[in-house]
């Protein structure tokens, strides 16, 4: 049988002195953190980051879309 001499006997993912597992951890996690702040970043999904609750329910108020009864019921829900 012809090795290489390259990982030749160790298996998978016994590279790295035993390490392989940690480094496929490694870019497991580093996958899901760049898709998260890709979504995070990114308007095109419908997330408004940056602006609070409160600021939200102004616009509305100002805009016509609720009265300011509503408002005010509003305003106490959210700052429970």
């Amino acid at each position: 049988m012809m090795h290489d001499g390259f990982g030749s006997g160790m298996g998978y993912g016994m590279g790295w002195f035993g390490f392989g597992w940690l480094f496929q951890i490694a870019i497991f996690i580093l996958f899901f953190v760049i898709i998260w702040w890709i979504i995070r970043n990114s308007s095109s999904f419908g997330f408004r980051t940056g602006e609070a609750a409160a600021e939200i329910l102004k616009k509305r108020l100002a805009s016509g879309e609720i009265d300011i009864k509503e408002y005010e019921r509003l305003k106490k829900e959210i700052e429970k």
